[in-house]
């Protein structure tokens, strides 16, 4: 069963935030757009590389009224350590949630039982709270924050806008489509 606009599930869970510990559940996040970025652990080789790039990339999600928040099975206590520790790290401002339950791992199917991990699970989620993109990489295979970001602009651009729908490659002001009768067969 796919997960693509289904309601998030409820979860409570703690993140480092900004020198801070703070509680997130799925209650804190309707209203807005949100970004739920699965990675296998802290203190990894590509992990850090992708949280990275995220950061680069954050007051943009920010301008789109984007929150992101990156999970993996660690403890909010290791996300801390890893945050002082590394330079990398250390300059995330977004929210980096608790998930050594495994619920919100378990909720987004995304949780790797024979080794207590995520997999490498991206979600875009809407207002509503439903998940209106999921992309999933194998552990060995980073994700691209730029295309992340084309991704979300096409999510909302398709929520304002319900009648139309955006091609291939589709960015920010280029022609969508509008699904008729008249377009089948001639695309």
């Amino acid at each position: 069963m796919s997960l693509i606009n289904t309601e998030i599930k409820p979860f409570s869970a703690t993140a480092y935030h900004n020198g801070e510990f703070i509680d997130v559940t799925e209650e804190s996040l309707k209203g807005q757009w949100n970004i739920f970025f699965f990675y296998p652990a802290d203190f990894t080789f590509v992990c850090p590389t992708e949280l990275g790039d995220l950061a680069d990339k954050y007051e943009e999600f920010k301008q789109l009224g984007v929150e992101i928040y990156s999970v993996s099975t660690d403890t909010h206590f290791t996300h801390k350590a890893w945050h002082d520790s590394s330079e990398t790290i250390g300059k995330l401002q977004y929210p980096m949630l608790a998930d050594p339950t495994h619920t919100i791992s378990r909720n987004f199917e995304v949780l790797i039982e024979s080794d207590g991990v995520a997999e490498r699970g991206t979600f875009v989620v809407d207002p509503d709270g439903k998940i209106q993109i999921v992309e999933l990489n194998a552990g060995n295979i980073g994700r691209n924050a730029e295309e992340l970001l084309r991704k979300v602009r096409a999510a909302q651009y398709v929520r304002a806008n319900p009648n139309e729908v955006c091609p291939a490659k589709w960015e920010e002001g280029q022609d969508t489509l509008a699904p008729s009768l008249d377009l089948v067969g001639k695309i």
